[in-house]
């Protein structure tokens, strides 16, 4: 419980990540006038206002990106806890400016001082004087996205499989030849439609953001499944012959030697290639590559689970009411199949918490500009002597993966009927 404690203020932190730590105060008051730079630039990062000289007349344009508000005379200011921005550093505390070390403020007035202690920067900076604790608290955000959002897709994956194969098995599913062919065609070339033949436009489309990156993936799942659909319609035909006769699918088998052969390669060296060979790093692509990669765990556990589920009285009680096979598994057996899944997913996302901050690391996956624990980390290793850059990107790292560890074995421990007597 403590650690899920942890964790929800681990996900506070990470959704009011642009209010905790930001170099635009959350409000202002210039020349008479009321700003909220942080609030208003949430959605619109290029918000522009302006404000009148009451000396000379003139207007001034303030664009709230761009300004510097710790040079403006403010007549009242609320800033940030951490009055700084991942990505933008600081002139004057360059060169690994250590938390107990001298540092420097330019005042409005355009002294150089040393500066105030709202104005320190705690835990240090880098190179180019960006502040490592804004830095850590915008890499929660991408953390916890990373590993969320790429074990809901090796969830997905692994689940769907899983059931496949422990509820049909290698003898339940009958179909006729011409269908059993025609399905395994449409699935390749399902594949080559939806993500080889759409390579440019899914990279273009994360070239322009996330939000686009994301659409053209659901377009090309989308194509998919509708070109399975089309060919595995077609298979309903009635062929004469050879190709009308009935044969067993076996599912367990295909499902199964597919995890062997992804298991058999080495994971991380897998997601190094993969993300290596891309044009363009993108986060949302790291999360596809782990999530595509991470499903086979899942897919073993719901695996067995349904090979056990299946041969219980209330889902022969289905099939003997006449349930279709889709009703009994998603009605009846899943729900009472998804126990040891959670536990493994909770597992997964410290893991791909842990790979993306090895990526991160090495300089491979994620954007340049995008701020990581592993890119703290891996600019700790350009200067030893930084020790700030090391400890506290570790730290952040290490809570995280214990937190979710601990959570899937208090899940494994709760769920668990034998600890329940």
């Amino acid at each position: 419980m403590f650690s899920l404690y942890i964790l929800i203020f681990l996900v506070i932190l990470a959704i009011s990540a642009h209010f905790v730590a930001n170099d635009q105060p959350l409000y202002a008051k210039y020349r008479g006038k009321t700003f909220y730079p942080a609030f208003q630039t949430y959605f619109n990062s290029t918000i522009t206002d302006s404000t009148k000289n009451p000396v000379t007349g003139n207007w001034e344009k303030l664009q709230f990106d761009i300004t510097d508000w710790k040079q403006l005379e403010l007549e009242s200011v609320v800033w940030a806890p951490i009055p700084y921005s991942p990505e933008k550093p600081d002139r004057y505390n360059r060169e690994y400016v250590g938390p107990t070390d001298v540092q420097y403020y330019k005042n409005p007035a355009g002294e150089i001082i040393q500066a105030p202690k709202k104005f320190r920067h705690h835990l240090g900076t880098d190179a180019i004087g960006r502040d490592v604790a804004a830095g850590l608290i915008h890499g929660t955000k991408v953390s916890l996205l990373v590993g969320i959002l790429s074990m809901g897709i090796a969830a997905s994956i692994g689940i769907i499989l899983g059931a496949l194969a422990g509820f049909y098995g290698d003898n339940t599913l009958i179909a006729s030849r011409f269908r059993y062919y025609m399905t395994i065609l449409g699935v390749f070339m399902g594949f080559f439609y939806a993500f080889i033949a759409r390579n440019i436009a899914l990279a273009e489309s994360f070239n322009e953001g996330m939000g686009a990156g994301v659409l053209a993936l659901l377009v090309s799942l989308a194509t998919f499944f509708i070109v399975v659909f089309i060919f595995n319609t077609i298979g309903r035909l009635k062929i004469p012959g050879f190709l009308n006769k009935q044969v067993t699918v076996p599912v367990d088998s295909i499902v199964s030697r597919g995890i062997e052969i992804l298991n058999s390669m080495p994971n991380l060296l897998l997601i190094i290639t993969i993300s290596a060979i891309m044009k363009e790093r993108s986060l949302v692509i790291l999360m596809v590559i782990i999530g595509i990669t991470s499903w086979t765990g899942i897919a073993r556990f719901t695996r067995a689970e349904f090979l056990k589920l299946r041969e219980l009285e209330f889902l022969q009680a289905a099939k003997a009411l006449g349930y279709s096979d889709t009703r009994t598994m998603l009605k009846h057996a899943l729900p009472n199949g998804l126990a040891p899944v959670f536990v493994s997913i909770a597992f997964g996302i410290a893991s791909a918490i842990l790979v993306e901050s090895g990526l991160s690391f090495l300089g491979i996956g994620v954007p340049d500009e995008s701020v990581t624990w592993g890119s703290l980390l891996s600019l700790g290793r350009q200067e030893f002597e930084a020790w700030w850059l090391v400890m506290f990107p570790g730290i952040a790292i290490f809570i995280t993966i214990t937190v979710y560890n601990l959570i899937g074995e208090g899940l494994r421990d709760a769920l668990d009927p034998k600890l329940k007597q």
